[in-house]
């Protein structure tokens, strides 16, 4: 009777290489590349590009969000410091200036022109007066907004789109094994193997693409929604602080011509 051959212990084969049938296949990330269909080599790289350009937007985006409320900190407190506001505005006007402080310039600048020939003594000219600062800081809120918004669309549209280009280089892979067993007639591990790897990596690709920006266009969404709430109670605050001095003014107006009579 004669004894088994030995055999090689599996732990001494590569995982990155495995052979089928004869044929050694490189199942590396690099070999499943490197031996994709043109198309599916092309659906890679596009993956690879967004999610690339979208961790730059993640990036971007949580700096600029963790610097603007920071420095949103410490206007805040000096706004409520009992500083004059023309001493804010003339320290603030000419630094480079974040959401808040451009929304607060807008309303002072609206301000100062409405009473550059004086307070106006009619109570329809304040109410004018104080619509127009409200509708100038409103005006700047939605500025920049706009600009704080930019790269959201990219990640709404990589979360919604990548897995779907990834099943395109899935299915497309898959009829390139098909194909294969077509032309070889064999439905050997070594003919439908390799391109249902790549096939497969591509969907992954796609996950990896999506998943971080979902989740990142979900946290920025409400990042940037606080933020603009943010601004919106300080134009209410603003604007009440501004009604408070037209109503202080009008007080010391009637009391004088009290007196006079």
């Amino acid at each position: 009777m004669t004894s088994p051959l030995p055999t090689a212990p599996l732990a001494n084969v590569p995982l990155e290489t495995v052979d089928l049938g004869g044929y050694a296949h490189d199942m590396s990330i690099w070999g499943l590349f490197m031996q994709a269909d043109p198309i599916v080599k092309i659906v890679m790289l596009m993956l690879v590009f967004a999610s690339v350009w979208s961790w730059s937007i993640i990036v971007s985006k949580r700096s600029t969000l963790k610097k603007l409320n920071r420095k949103a900190n410490i206007f805040e407190d000096s706004f409520w410091s009992g500083e004059p506001l023309d001493k804010i505005y003339q320290r603030v006007r000419n630094s480079k200036q974040d959401p808040l402080l451009a929304t607060f310039s807008a309303g002072m600048e609206e301000w100062q022109a409405g009473v550059a020939g004086g307070l106006p003594a009619k109570e329809s000219l304040q109410a004018s007066l104080r619509q127009r600062v409200e509708r100038a800081m409103s005006v700047m809120i939605g500025r920049e907004m706009n600009n704080l918004e930019r790269g959201m669309t990219f990640l709404a549209s990589i979360g919604s789109t990548a897995p779907f280009i990834g099943l395109f280089g899935t299915v497309w892979g898959i009829m390139n094994s098909f194909s294969s067993i077509a032309a070889t007639n064999n439905t050997s591990l070594a003919v439908v193997a390799p391109g249902i790897a790549e096939a497969l990596f591509a969907t992954a690709l796609g996950l990896v693409a999506a998943i971080p920006a979902v989740l990142a266009y979900n946290v920025f969404s409400t990042g940037l929604n606080r933020y603009a709430d943010r601004l919106e109670a300080f134009t209410d605050e603003f604007s009440a602080i501004l009604s408070r001095h037209l109503d202080s003014m009008d007080s010391d107006g009637d009391t004088d011509a009290k007196k006079a009579a």
